[in-house]
């Protein structure tokens, strides 16, 4: 058992560049104010684990866990490393934290995802992200190929159960409305109009395929950090705020599932099953059965991977809301908003919010926290006491879900 002590999120709006932040810049603001949230000391962890994608080529920047020894010299000699799955590397970062914990090595562990990639161009970063593909092998035609790859699932959507456009536009609308309510959101000033969430050419312009401007994430400068403990830690630090222990959040349940990195080869091997993408839903179950949760009514809100609209669109059946091919009905019918049977990205998500790529399973997870303990703010899911994550790597190469509750 593992429990969540806190943590602290960066403003996704900033553009480190422009302000002259680098990685040591930022790596040192996010621990420090993460530390300052929680009422911890550096003393007090005893093991870092970094998400990272992609520092290396948008920065020429490794080695990401030496930077904990720069922020304050009771961090040197403290064990660290690094961790890379695509989109999925913050979330592996913490399921690495995790399992140092039950094994009995630490108490404590100080788990940061960040990512810089606002510092190049347009272009440059797509090439930057595409190494998450299968390089020189797929999806070489493509001007920017993630979003070709989500619009190819989208055409894959439309070829088995048919899609509306207007459904993958209501999942964008309700996330940066979300966004509006989350004080570090990249888009909460971002205005639209009434032709933003349509096929307009001028409003809302194609950038592959099917995939228009406002089916994207975002490219986005952020850290996020969260702070784990065993039992024995959570209760010591409870009982030293006279806080009851229960009250403190833990990691219930886990899934995290590989499959192969051809986003064609994952496609065509779920050919006449249920499921466009079976290892999502197997690692979505897994998480579910380690967290004793048997039935999607015990959620009360997921933070899921909307690294495009076509993306969630898959998720919402993928976590059992609908029926395979069916996910345009809880768009219908406002199952995923807030006040809704499920809330999904209540925080914005990946479109709404931003996605700075490493440091997004750390952020869902730190989300997931604020749900749970009332801490959301204005984006708050009332009641929430249970909230399931979902984060994928590549073209769901990697997929890791956590359950988290009180």
């Amino acid at each position: 058992m593992t429990y969540i002590l806190g943590g602290w999120q960066s403003d996704f709006s900033q553009n480190w560049a422009r302000k002259q932040m680098d990685f040591a810049d930022a790596f040192a603001e996010v621990v420090g104010e993460g530390l300052a949230a929680v009422d911890l000391e550096p003393k007090d962890i005893d093991t870092g684990h970094v998400g990272n994608f992609v520092g290396d080529l948008f920065a020429g920047q490794g080695l990401l866990g030496g930077f904990f020894g720069l922020v304050h010299p009771a961090f040197d000699g403290m064990p660290t490393s690094r961790h890379e799955a695509a989109c999925a590397s913050g979330s592996v970062a913490i399921l690495a934290a995790t399992a140092e914990i039950e094994a009995g090595r630490y108490d404590t562990a100080c788990v940061v995802g960040l990512e810089m990639m606002r510092n190049v161009s347009g272009q440059k970063a797509a090439e930057n992200l595409g190494a998450a593909a299968w390089t020189g092998h797929e999806l070489q035609d493509a001007t920017y190929l993630w979003p070709r790859a989500f619009s190819d699932l989208g055409e894959e959507y439309d070829r088995r159960w048919g899609l509306k456009y207007e459904h993958l536009m209501r999942i964008a609308e309700i996330n940066f409305a979300n966004a509006r309510k989350n004080p570090n959101a990249q888009t909460r000033q971002w205005a639209f109009n009434e032709r933003s969430f349509t096929a307009d050419d001028e409003a809302n312009p194609v950038v592959e395929g099917m995939i228009r401007k406002n089916d994207c994430g975002q490219v986005t400068d952020g850290s996020a950090v969260i702070f784990l403990a065993s039992p024995k830690a959570a209760k010591e630090y409870a009982d030293k705020r006279g806080i009851p222990l229960e009250s403190l959040p833990r990691i219930k349940g886990w899934g995290h599932t590989s499959a192969p990195i051809s986003y064609d080869r994952k496609v065509r091997a779920s050919e006449g099953q249920p499921y466009v993408f079976p290892r999502v839903k197997q690692a979505i179950d897994a998480a579910r059965s380690r967290a004793g949760v048997t039935d999607i009514a015990e959620l009360d809100a997921v933070e899921t991977h909307d690294c495009f609209t076509t993306t969630e669109y898959m998720a919402i059946e993928h976590l059992g809301l609908t029926a395979p091919g069916e996910a345009w009905k809880a768009v219908e019918d406002g199952s995923i908003e807030i006040g809704g049977r499920l809330p999904i990205n209540p925080s914005g998500g990946l479109i709404g919010l931003g996605h700075p790529v490493g440091a997004t399973g750390v952020r869902m997870t730190l989300d997931a926290y604020k749900q749970v303990t009332g801490k959301a703010g204005d984006y708050q899911v009332e009641g929430a006491k249970t909230v399931q994550t979902l984060n994928i790597g590549g073209s769901t190469t990697t997929t890791v879900s956590l359950v988290v509750g009180v």
